[in-house]
């Protein structure tokens, strides 16, 4: 059985300007992750990523890396309530 969840990610670091979100979709799209990545004001990426607890994982761990571009410092993680979308997008 497949237990599904969702994880709201704070990353910070040079994760803006370096096609950050756009990288995150592509990889949540590999992983079967549906949710969505949006620039904060104060410099960092919040990303609400939904799905397997298996892939959540794996995407935990991209996120520590990011695009070649990026610098990440931190990765915040909290779970959060369960929502259904359609794919992942970026706002």
């Amino acid at each position: 059985m497949q237990s599904k969840i969702c994880m709201r990610y704070l990353i910070s670091g040079r994760v803006q300007g370096v096609w950050f979100r756009a990288s995150a979709q592509e990889e949540a799209k590999k992983l079967d992750l549906t949710g969505w990545a949006r620039n904060l004001q104060d410099g960092r990426v919040e990303v609400l990523a939904c799905g397997d607890k298996e892939k959540l994982a794996q995407f935990y761990q991209w996120l520590h890396q990011g695009p070649e571009l990026a610098k990440v410092d931190e990765v915040v993680s909290e779970a959060s309530s369960w929502e259904d979308f359609e794919r992942f997008s970026v706002k």
